[in-house]
């Protein structure tokens, strides 16, 4: 009778494990205790996730032997996507290792290149040798004859893997709502790209403008026809949303101009990508090595100046520069040398703007300044020069030679220069009290809630060319380093468009603890005495305490 009782239990126990191990699998077991909500799925994510009516499937390529930082963050990545299971069951995931076939290593390499995604190289120490490894730290979402790449990894500007791999698992959530955003996106807001004056060329912004055709429909128009059709340019620009000016080089006539506030006192959003000065580095490779910077007239001041910017015809010197690289020596022998370039100054986003938080430094070429007028507009400046930078008027020589003389600290002063400026209100036309140049029918002199961006660099937006293809926007070639130009321009946009669920998503701050190395190196012994030491006395206090039991039940 005791042996039946003994295996019913057994039974009954197994059978226990098993159904608790089966609503595992269906609840998410996970409680969250975190101070910052880390593992807590936000509204966003969570109401793009109950839109899901199709299975969607999400493979993951970071299975099999990885090193150890990318092994944590595989399990960061099944756990995330386990609590968005629990929002619906029609989300699955495979997690897959993409080189696991040897042979064929080299051509599925290749592969996955093509499809735009972009190994990882790490490198691994074991047992005194160092390997090189690649991992490719993406996953696939597959959704309804639709597949949308998601990067797992992200590149932070000289940070270890370590680093990376905090930034990418603290990022996690944005990368799978937007991917989640592009699935399922339904009407798509319209975006402008303005040409006709001198703008740059589709191919130096085609990353951006493809990352933008995930949520935007993108179109151009060219202000050319101002001049025999206004009404009609403005009616084909008020069936966008938005537009871009990248870089205009030609002047904007006064028709121009008027088509273009209507738009924006109609309620069209604007991007303003300009230089205040006009000089590219390319000028500079020449006999002198030299250049002279001029004023970029394009007739806008007066436009901007109304809505509450003025544009400077400077160029700003920073201290806290990126680097360009110039060849020396001639044919085989030649070797390229990254060196600081003033000109080329390194701008550091602050935190107190979702559009700016938690994003990299950007790159800036040839930057001119601003300034903040008296307007009905409320202004917000995104983007500043370091405390270390000055503006310089143009004209003014600009030399290589100064690659030569290391800049003086004593010689910068007034820093913190205006870069980037928001102006968010109900826009005033700067046409009022003014002849308008052309007849447009219902003119309008003040508009509903609007949001205007100018940035005092045009290249921003500028993407490098590597054989003739463009290269992803914020890298640079030639030093292998990744800025945050792109990010900071989709915070803009989306932001400006009131898709502002995925900008505060970016923007979310998540504490990641990491070890303090000098401590650990410190009471290394203390802990090593307490892992060995501790057990040993747990164990040899139960035995004791199990003696004296025994002898106390079964000495009597």
């Amino acid at each position: 009778m005791k042996i039946r009782s003994i295996i019913l239990r057994l039974i009954l126990g197994l059978l226990l494990i098993i159904v608790l191990n089966g609503l595992s699998g269906l609840v998410n077991p996970r409680l969250d205790l975190t101070s910052d909500g880390r593992y807590t799925l936000s509204e966003t994510t969570s109401s793009l996730a109950e839109q899901i009516d199709s299975p969607l499937i999400i493979d993951v390529l970071l299975d099999g032997e990885l090193p150890p930082e990318f092994a944590r963050l595989s399990i960061e990545v099944s756990q995330f996507l386990q609590q968005l299971r629990t929002k619906n069951s029609l989300i699955k995931m495979n997690f897959v290792s993409p080189l696991e076939d040897a042979e064929n290593r080299p051509a599925l390499i290749a592969e996955l290149q093509s499809r735009g995604l972009t190994p990882a190289n790490v490198s691994v120490e074991e047992d005194g040798k160092t390997t090189q490894e690649l991992v490719f730290p993406w996953a696939m979402a597959n959704y309804k004859n639709q597949t949308v790449r998601i990067p797992l990894l992200i590149n932070k500007l000289g940070s270890t893997t370590e680093d990376r791999i905090n930034a990418s698992v603290q990022e996690l959530e944005y990368a799978f709502a937007d991917a989640l955003t592009k699935l399922t996106i339904e009407e798509k807001k319209r975006i402008a790209i303005i040409k006709g004056n001198g703008q740059l060329d589709d191919i130096y912004m085609a990353d951006l403008l493809g990352t933008l055709r995930s949520y935007y429909n993108l179109g151009v128009v060219t202000l050319d026809s101002v001049a025999t059709n206004a009404q009609g340019t403005l009616a084909s620009l008020n069936n966008f949303d938005m537009a871009i000016l990248a870089k205009p080089s030609i002047a904007f006539t006064e028709e121009e101009k008027y088509v273009l506030d209507q738009f924006i006192v109609q309620g069209g959003r604007s991007l303003w990508l300009v230089d205040g000065a006009k000089i590219e580095l390319d000028s500079l490779l020449n006999e002198t090595g030299s250049a002279i910077a001029l004023n970029n007239d394009l007739n806008i001041n007066d436009l901007l100046f109304k809505y509450g910017v003025r544009l400077n015809p400077t160029l700003v010197n920073d201290m806290y520069c990126t680097q360009i690289v110039l060849a020396s020596g001639e044919g085989s022998g030649s070797q390229y040398n990254p060196l600081p370039w003033v000109y080329h100054p390194m701008v550091f986003p602050g935190n107190d703007h979702p559009v700016t938080e938690n994003i990299e430094a950007l790159r800036f070429l040839f930057s001119s300044s601003l300034d903040t007028v008296e307007s009905p507009l409320r202004k917000t400046v995104l983007l500043r020069s370091s405390a270390l930078s000055k503006s310089e008027a143009v004209p003014k020589l600009i030399s290589l030679e100064l690659l030569n003389t290391p800049p003086d600290p004593a010689n910068y002063s007034g820093g913190g220069l205006p870069l980037a400026i928001l102006l968010e209100g109900p826009v005033q036309s700067a046409f009022t009290n003014r002849v308008a140049p052309v007849k447009i029918n219902d003119a309008k002199e003040t508009g509903p809630e609007n949001a205007i961006l100018v940035v005092a660099d045009g290249d921003v937006i500028k993407n490098q060319l590597n054989e003739g293809r463009p290269l992803e926007l914020g890298y640079d070639k030639w030093t292998n380093n990744f800025y945050g130009n792109k990010t900071f321009l989709l915070n803009a946009i989306n932001y400006m468009l009131d898709e502002g669920g995925l900008v505060a998503l970016r923007s979310r701050a998540v504490n990641i603890p990491t070890l303090d190395l000098q401590k650990v190196s410190d009471t290394r012994s203390s802990w090593q005495l307490i892992n060995i030491g501790l057990p040993l006395l747990i164990l040899l206090a139960f035995g004791l305490t199990n003696k004296w039991w025994r002898k106390r039940i079964y000495g009597q």
